[in-house]
């Protein structure tokens, strides 16, 4: 038996046996991470970690992401030995039902968690995102000797994280942008779950880092004061991303398990258990043990950053008397708060035959709430003249001009959408981000996270349909956008002409949770809203555009660029007599929320003769026509050719849609 004798030991151990007694009370989890990882943690929390326990969302605090999520119980243990709202009965129910202790780390179920994480890469590129966020505020507010933005972003990275592709895309933006603000301490325990690591990944991870541009050292991660040494000079380093290599032992302490495979992925076992405390002088019992000294060396973090606060806000009140109007802009930012008259300047378009394209008239909307609202900010995965969404007369975000709002992502689709997450949950920022539709197969998993957390995001994919032509099938998105419906959380909006862009846009900035907007390439006719109703109707998400006198005895549902079909097909079958009803369905997502009473009275339970028609998989449309009704969809690759080919060789023109209308009401 050996005995920790400094504090500093048994606080690291504390850490160590909270974890292990956490994963062995769930009987699941991942004990290995926590344990080797566990000097680093406890040196960046208690000697370089910038924070308040008693206010989780204080605006200059650093941030912390645990990018390995698996290794959980080593960030819950850390939030409540210093002081979060995470109570020791909170560790001991890991893993449970409606526990705060999730088994990877959930945004918003207990505080001091900043992003969820566990998909590896994940929090990697979501780091990279928060630090643009504060490079982006530190260069549009600091002023010389009023520094109010002026933190940084930690996380821990494994193996897994850095062998994923999303954080090659991240590490080399971050590398690029040059964001001082990040460090990461990487785990280098050379152990993956089916072995050592040497099966799969042998690359020189240094050399590849500094190849990004990032500030590289290598450490003994199990030596405290090399890691309080490499944190200190990585902060010196203000225009270079930092990462610590720091090598440790996965389940350090476990006699049987340490530096294997076996310590990663499942609890060590009651007779392990009982070994690794005698192996570092820990009481058997109680379990969940915590020495009264460690517990006030670390619960000194509340004082600690009681005191920081209070600094911060001192200068804030300078800050504010010295520059008013500047102190208003970012109080409001980070209030998460739009700005009086943030939609005033919304455009809105005259009827026009020949229209106009919705990612076109989306340029417009995007520019017009950019002159209001400061805090947004985005751009395009290298393809803003195809998804027209820079913002006019602003700068482009580089390292040399942090205030810009145009970001360019480059071809980084998975990065770019993980990095929109960081910025919103940063604060101080309603970021976007655009590609084409079909890419969103790329990002997908950031964007199922946007939606697991609630957070308001933006993104904005054109090209969204067989309308993109002569591109072929492997830029035709077919199901895309039924896919991307059914993530829970998930706003997916396809505007069906210029003033319902206007209205998507509306929605999407005021929005609480994640919005996509998916639009056209090609040109679309803008509706007479003399005639038709309102697009305000966007905001339920679908509305009844055009209607019969009386009862209808035909329902027609449509979303982009098919809304003109649906709306010509109105006016033929009207004048031949048929009593039709037109639903214009942006999102089915807003309609589904909506109240029982408003969706039975835009589609009535008595009209059961109903077509939807829409240039996707038709998986959507079933639930809304019911049994007795049709769908023109595409279940099959597109081609490449002209638009208007594709477009009547599969069905999507009025006259297809008239011939299926009078079929299913002859029926």
């Amino acid at each position: 038996m050996t005995q920790a004798h400094t504090l500093d030991e048994r606080a690291i151990n504390t850490i160590r046996m909270l974890s292990v007694d956490g994963v062995q009370a769930a009987n699941s989890g991942h004990p290995g991470l926590p344990m080797g990882a566990a000097a680093m943690a406890y040196v960046l929390w208690t000697r370089h970690l910038k924070h308040n326990p008693a206010n989780p969302d204080w605006a200059d605090r650093d941030r912390f992401v645990l990018s390995a999520g698996h290794g959980s119980m080593l960030l819950y243990s850390l939030l409540h030995l210093t002081g979060y709202d995470l109570s020791l009965d909170d560790l001991k129910n890991f893993r449970q039902w409606h526990s705060k202790t999730a088994g990877h780390p959930e945004y918003g179920y207990a505080a001091g968690i900043e992003t969820t994480t566990g998909p590896l890469g994940q929090g990697f590129a979501t780091g990279v995102g928060m630090a643009i966020a504060a490079r982006h505020l530190a260069g549009t507010f600091n002023q010389p000797d009023l520094e109010i933005v002026k933190h940084h972003i930690y996380a821990i990275v494994s193996d897994g994280d850095l062998e994923e592709g999303i954080s090659a895309e991240a590490a080399s933006l971050a590398g690029h942008l040059k964001l001082g603000e990040l460090i990461y301490l990487y785990d280098d325990n050379e152990i993956s779950i089916e072995g050592d690591t040497s099966i799969a990944f042998t690359e020189d991870v240094p050399a590849r880092f500094r190849a990004y541009g990032w500030h590289v050292q290598e450490i003994d991660g199990l030596d405290p004061e090399q890691v309080d040494a490499a944190l200190h000079a990585a902060k010196a380093v203000t225009d270079q991303p930092s990462l610590i290599v720091a090598h440790t032992v996965i389940g350090f302490g476990s006699p049987n398990r340490a530096g294997t495979a076996k310590a990663h992925g499942s609890p060590l076992g009651p007779d392990e258990v009982k070994l690794t405390k005698e192996a570092l002088g820990w009481p058997l019992e109680p379990t969940f043990y915590i020495p009264e000294e460690v517990l006030a060396h670390f619960r000194q973090a509340l004082d600690h950053g009681a005191a920081a606060e209070q600094a911060w806000n001192e200068l804030l009140e300078r800050y504010t008397a010295a520059h008013p109007e500047k102190a208003a802009d970012f109080k409001q930012r980070m209030s998460g708060e739009l700005p009086a008259g943030w939609d005033s300047t919304l455009p809105v378009w005259p009827t026009d035959a020949k229209g106009v394209a919705t990612r076109k008239s989306s340029e417009t909307a995007l520019n017009a709430l950019a002159e209001q609202i400061p805090a947004l900010i985005g751009g395009s995965a290298d393809l803003a003249e195809s998804t027209f969404t820079l913002i006019e007369h602003a700068q482009s975000f580089q390292a040399d001009t942090p205030q810009g709002r145009n970001m360019h992502w480059g071809i980084r689709e998975h990065a770019m959408v993980a990095a929109v997450n960081g910025m919103a949950l940063h604060g101080g920022t309603i970021p976007y981000g655009a590609t084409f539709l079909v890419f969103s197969d790329y990002c997908r998993a950031s964007i199922r996270l946007a939606a697991l957390m609630g957070i308001r995001t933006i993104q904005v994919f054109t090209h969204d349909s067989i309308g993109v032509g002569e591109d072929g099938p492997t830029h035709q998105p077919i199901e895309h956008i039924p896919s991307l419906r059914i993530i829970p959380n998930l706003n997916v909006m396809r505007p069906g002409d210029a003033n319902e862009t206007s209205q998507a846009w509306r929605v999407a900035v005021s929005h609480k949770g994640p919005t996509l907007l998916a639009l056209t390439r090609q040109n679309l006719p803008t509706l007479d809203r003399t005639r038709y109703a309102s697009a305000e109707g966007v905001a339920q998400g679908g509305y009844v555009l055009a209607d019969s006198a009386g009862q209808p005895e035909l329902i027609i549902i449509a979303t982009g660029s098919e809304l003109q079909h649906a709306v010509a097909a109105y006016e033929q079958l009207s004048g031949e007599g048929v009593k039709v009803r037109v639903v214009s369905m942006p999102s089915t997502f807003l309609f589904d929320a909506q109240s029982a009473e408003y969706r039975e009275s835009v589609l009535p339970k008595t009209v059961t003769k109903r077509i939807a028609i829409e240039a996707a998989h038709p998986v959507t449309w079933y639930k809304y026509v019911g049994t007795e009704g049709d769908i023109i969809g595409i279940d099959h690759f597109g081609a490449s050719a002209p638009i208007n080919i594709l477009m009547k060789e599969f069905g999507f023109t009025a006259e297809n849609l008239i011939a299926r209308a009078k079929a299913l009401l002859a029926k």
